[in-house]
């Protein structure tokens, strides 16, 4: 199976149709709740697109020009930009616009945001700091150069950092819309890992067993695989979620206010 075909069938039909339910809900009056409307849901969609090519493109760079993983040339176009084949940037494009849709699909649909609580607003202090712990574990497994953790460590030093500020933000805001938070990427990261695994299978692309743990989920999945989805989503679902919340609205403006005061004071 060629790269671009992997693509047509496993995200590009999944867009083409929510694509089409979207304008349809739109049509029939079926909308985002009120509280979710800060911004035009399909502007927080192409932010995260730009967000997701610009800061994975370095990162996937050095994963294959170390031999973290690599592709069939004879499955890709021939055309790259780097060491990374144009369908990889494609996959960067098309997976913010796939979780995008998905999720703007389940928010017209679920029950309202409930309130978090003052317990969960703690983790807006808590979430950073045991993340930070976790991605200092992964610092010292690269600089340690423990092979068969390599993979796993570079996921968590590049995803970590950007969680943790979206939990520093709005851990209270994501709690408050949970079921759809975690509807959106329990569904996708599963849906995106058996399409994964569907595609190494049939050699289109390689996860080197030398630097990853080599533990496959049912015998075909390398778990860092599926890590990387379940990081990717979080991080869109989060991010989109963030961005196009009334309440981030208003927090952005208060945190940008005291910025501005404390400016003009010193």
């Amino acid at each position: 199976m060629t790269y671009f075909t992997f693509l047509g069938y496993f995200l590009v039909i999944p867009i083409i149709v929510l694509g089409i339910v979207a304008l349809v809900d739109r049509r029939r009056g079926v909308l985002l709740p009120a509280t979710l409307q800060a911004w035009p849901a399909w502007a927080a969609i192409l932010l995260h697109v730009f967000i997701a090519v610009l800061y994975t493109t370095v990162w996937d760079n050095y994963l294959v020009a170390t031999q973290v993983w690599w592709y069939d040339p004879e499955l890709v176009t021939g055309i790259t930009l780097g060491w990374v084949p144009i369908e990889e940037y494609t996959f960067f494009i098309l997976q913010p616009i796939l979780a995008g849709l998905w999720l703007i699909f389940w928010a017209r649909r679920l029950i309202r945001p409930i309130s978090p609580g003052d317990l969960i607003t703690s983790l807006r202090i808590a979430g950073p700091i045991l993340l930070g712990v976790l991605w200092l574990v992964s610092a010292v497994i690269l600089v340690t150069g423990w092979q068969p953790g390599t993979y796993l460590a570079l996921e968590l030093v590049w995803a970590l950092p950007p969680i943790g500020l979206q939990l520093a933000f709005g851990a209270d805001i994501l709690w408050r819309y949970r079921w759809l938070v975690s509807l959106v990427i329990i569904s996708l990261t599963l849906y995106l890992s058996a399409s994964d695994a569907l595609a190494i299978t049939l050699g289109t692309w390689t996860i080197n067993p030398e630097k990853s743990l080599d533990f496959l989920i049912a015998g075909l999945l390398p778990i860092e695989e599926f890590l990387f989805f379940l990081l990717t989503n979080t991080l869109i679902t989060f991010g989109i979620v963030l961005v196009i919340s009334e309440e981030s609205y208003a927090r952005f403006g208060s945190i940008r206010l005291r910025l501005s005061k404390a400016g003009a004071g010193s």
